[in-house]
């Protein structure tokens, strides 16, 4: 079985007027079926150049990608989009709904830009599955404003998932959270973890970062550490944690 993500001597050179910008700098790097990778590094570090390319945005300056054994370089602009929409699920910070539609009509999103061409009732079917997948189902009428930020972003892991992407990219996704939501979106991509899907996220905290399996740490556009977590961290445990936390206090006051 071929890794989903291959990244072969990956440089990125950006070039500001005279200046070159040595964004990634030779980086080789596997990803296979089935793992939960964290991104991480400070501003400057190359993180967010990678991500961009593991997500078709952007293509590298030399070297090869290889996603899910396709060599991402060798595709038209139109091939590109396709297999983007087709291999890629992407999750945002700011979650990135549209406010004036339904958490269902969020999630069919997606799908309008198949080409392989989904009907309507399909579309339908996958997305309250989708939302059925993240435990808001019972939310499929509701707008974004009527939405917590927890409940915003499990819509958008359901418009992420509407495709059934080989690899899901969440870029900073817990950045816009408190701390009990934050545990319980990484509750979320642990499942989806389970049932087989590949999960690569970048972060800047450590402790979200230790919900994954695998940490690899950028620094100055190269991999500075690659190693799997030891202290790994899951969402139920960490929830029952803190609910024991909260009825200790509410017994004592």
């Amino acid at each position: 079985m071929h890794p989903v993500v291959k990244l072969e001597d990956f440089r990125k050179t950006y070039h500001t007027g005279e200046i070159e910008v040595h964004a990634v700098r030779g980086v080789s790097l596997e990803i296979s079926p089935g793992e939960f990778v964290a991104i991480m590094g400070a501003s400057g570090s190359g993180k967010s150049t990678m991500m961009n390319t593991l997500g078709c945005l952007d293509r590298p300056t030399s070297g090869r990608y290889l996603l899910d054994g396709v060599d991402v370089g060798q595709l038209d602009r139109d091939e590109l989009a396709d297999l983007r929409n087709q291999k890629i699920g992407f999750v945002f910070q700011g979650f990135n709904l549209l406010s004036r539609t339904s958490a269902l009509e969020n999630v069919e999103l997606p799908m309008l830009y198949n080409r392989t061409g989904i009907r309507g009732f399909e579309q339908h079917a996958r997305a309250l599955e989708a939302l059925e997948i993240v435990g808001l189902s019972d939310r499929a009428d509701h707008h974004p404003n009527q939405l917590s930020g927890g409940q915003q972003q499990r819509v958008a892991i359901a418009r992420a998932l509407v495709n059934q992407p080989t690899l899901l990219l969440a870029d900073e996704p817990t950045g816009n959270l408190d701390s009990r939501t934050s545990i319980e979106i990484m509750g979320v991509f642990q499942r989806l973890n389970e049932r087989g899907i590949t999960v690569v996220m970048v972060t800047h905290e450590l402790d979200i970062a230790r919900y994954s399996k695998r940490n690899v740490i950028m620094r100055d556009g190269r991999i500075a550490n690659d190693t799997p977590v030891t202290n790994r961290l899951f969402a139920s445990e960490e929830i029952r944690r803190l609910e024991q936390e909260q009825k200790e206090v509410q017994l004592v006051s």
